[in-house]
């Protein structure tokens, strides 16, 4: 892998880690909202209606961060391509 490739590499990575953070600012800005709006039309004790958002977009955002953060080492083609030459040089 030459440097134009690394970089590339990271500059990808960069992007992932930007969009993650943007995308997590506006779920919690988001949630908070909507958490208000429970609050104060219908207030404690009633039903918490916000958490069905909250726990379908919290899905995306933490598929997102484990893209961003993770992403290299769970999710890794190139681990996966290294894993698929062994497994063809075993059977030969």
């Amino acid at each position: 892998m030459n440097n134009d490739e690394r970089d590339e590499a990271l500059w990808k990575i960069a992007k992932r880690r930007a969009m993650f953070k943007r995308s997590f600012s506006v779920y919690v800005m988001v949630n908070a909202f909507l958490i208000a709006v429970w609050y104060f039309s219908s207030g404690p004790g009633s039903y918490f209606w916000p958490i069905w958002p909250m726990i379908g977009w919290g899905f995306g955002i933490l598929m997102q961060y484990l893209a961003a953060y993770q992403g290299n080492n769970i999710f890794s083609e190139e681990q996966e391509y290294e894993r698929l030459k062994n497994e063809q040089k075993n059977k030969l």
